[in-house]
């Protein structure tokens, strides 16, 4: 049976990364509503600018119900954000992708995320690498390590 650590330093510890997550999903929340998206339109939108994938995959990475990912996907696809396409690899798979306006609005919404990025600009290199592990460590994640 696992041990409850109620000590002070973990009690501080988890609300700090709460609060941390908060002001990140506030953050996130504002800065799509200055494009007139959900903060849960923006997540797909930032999700699909890294790279085109099916909703199966985008409700994975995102956990929740892929069901509640075709009504986003439906949306930014209305918006002009977003399109489907047939996966080269599978072609009755189909991958939602952005458009051109939506890469750019993906770029936009990254540029103007400055919480997630400035207090880390604060720390160094070394420091930041320890955070990563820490928290790579606390999510039960091994291997290799990206620099």
């Amino acid at each position: 049976m696992a041990t409850t650590r109620t000590d002070p330093l973990t009690l501080e510890v988890v609300e700090l990364i709460g609060t941390v997550v908060a002001r990140y999903y506030e953050e996130y929340d504002e800065a799509a509503a200055a494009h007139s998206l959900t903060g849960a339109q923006a997540r797909v939108l930032g999700l699909l600018s890294l790279e085109p994938m099916p909703m199966r995959k985008i409700a994975q990475k995102l956990k929740c119900e892929p069901s509640n990912i075709t009504g986003i996907v439906d949306r930014l696809e209305t918006r002009g954000l977003v399109e489907r396409r047939p996966d080269p690899a599978d072609r009755r798979v189909k991958l939602a992708a952005p458009t051109e306006k939506g890469s750019r609005t993906a770029q936009q919404l990254r540029d103007s995320l400055t919480f997630a990025r400035e207090p880390l600009a604060e720390l160094s290199d070394g420091d930041r690498a320890l955070l990563r592990d820490l928290l790579r460590r606390m999510l039960g994640e091994s291997g290799p390590r990206r620099a």
